[in-house]
């Protein structure tokens, strides 16, 4: 009996000193402590401000989100994006709406970006956005509140592929939505729409980025353009109602601001995220606005991942071995940026994440 008393004391010494040292390593990171997320808070669910190491050795800022009245250990998300935009913006307020309906949610800032660690600011990789979404589900694997065998990822707009290359590299993801996706390899080595899909174009682009490097390799680019001009094509201005008004500004935003590195971008080009995404087993969600400048890249993905072929994909590969959990949901009216936040007419269909995830994380 004093054994198992001793044992309680020292676990609730040990749970007091590792709260104690996130605090602390919370307040060296300089973590904002007040709501200023661009949606607002929730009275269904508890909200902390945490963070968690990559295996590339960044510290990871995030929002934990945990729905007030549930018990036991539950199901987990980990949410992240768009490409350039941090976890005030739409990547939180799934997290909260799914929190909501009975998850623990994780919105995190990835690497190099937002209140998250990385020098110099706001650069990408491959590998190292996978691995973002990788320490997220080991992240909320530790957690008392959550079962390991039940996490799920939502990725959004360029995060909607890095979701899925995080799924098809980690079994442990047991259900993934990519809403509103972009191919961020396959846009930035053929263009949009693929217009630019040649050696000449991509010869020209390497050319461009490498004397970049040596010019001034911090140069931002990528913000959304401010003024807008007045024949800016409708995507463009539908970020910019996004990104540059009320509805999504946020000041530590890349979109919302000046962008990204130039050359942040310059190994997706030479890379190709969704090779073996034919080869998922775990469940899947594809979802797509019906008037989305980006729903080919969605509609290809798909269509890759059940039969190892589609266009826009160089390479074949197999079937899938099973077909029957994926899903394409393609979103009447909506825009690319309507499932950001829903729009004007709150289009976003959470009902139908919330079953797909209680489906598939049972």
């Amino acid at each position: 009996m004093k054994h198992g008393i001793f044992t309680v004391v020292l676990m609730s010494l040990l749970l007091m000193a590792c709260n104690q040292n996130e605090e602390q390593m919370n307040d060296n990171m300089n973590l904002t402590k007040e709501w200023d997320k661009v949606f607002p808070l929730s009275e269904k669910v508890n909200h902390r401000k945490v963070i968690f190491k990559t295996q590339y050795g960044l510290t990871l800022a995030a929002d934990l989100y945990e729905p007030k009245e549930a018990k036991g250990k539950l199901a987990a998300i980990a949410v992240s994006g768009p490409f350039g935009a941090i976890k005030e913006q739409s990547s939180g307020l799934y997290a909260i709406r799914m929190a909501e309906r009975g998850f623990v949610t994780l919105a995190f800032d990835p690497s190099y970006t937002g209140e998250s660690s990385g020098e110099p600011r706001r650069t990408a990789s491959p590998d190292i956005n996978t691995e973002d979404f990788l320490a997220a589900v080991d992240y909320l694997s530790s957690l008392e509140n959550v079962d390991a065998e039940k996490i799920g990822i939502i990725g959004i707009c360029g995060w909607g592929g890095i979701a899925l290359n995080a799924a098809a590299a980690d079994p442990r993801i047991k259900a993934t939505v990519a809403s509103t996706m972009y191919d961020m390899t396959r846009v930035a080595g053929n263009g949009y729409f693929d217009s630019e899909d040649t050696e000449e174009s991509r010869h020209v682009a390497r050319e461009s980025l490498a004397k970049q490097r040596l010019a001034d390799p911090k140069a931002m680019a990528g913000g959304v353009v401010d003024p807008l001009p007045d024949d800016a094509p409708q995507f463009v201005k539908d970020y910019y109602d996004y990104y540059k008004t009320p509805r999504g500004y946020h000041a530590r935003s890349g979109n919302s601001n000046d962008g990204w590195r130039t050359i942040g971008t310059q190994a997706y080009a030479n890379t190709r995220f969704l090779y073996y995404i034919n080869e998922i087993r775990s469940a899947v969600l594809v979802m797509h606005g019906e008037k989305a400048h980006s729903r080919y890249f969605g509609e290809a993905a798909y269509k890759y991942m059940l039969e190892g072929k589609a266009e826009g994909y160089n390479f074949i590969g197999k079937p899938n071995p099973v077909p029957e959990n994926k899903q394409l949901l393609i979103v009447p009216g909506a825009s690319h940026c309507d499932l950001y936040d829903g729009g004007k007419g709150n289009v976003i269909p959470f009902d139908k994440l919330d079953s797909f995830f209680k489906e598939n994380l049972k």
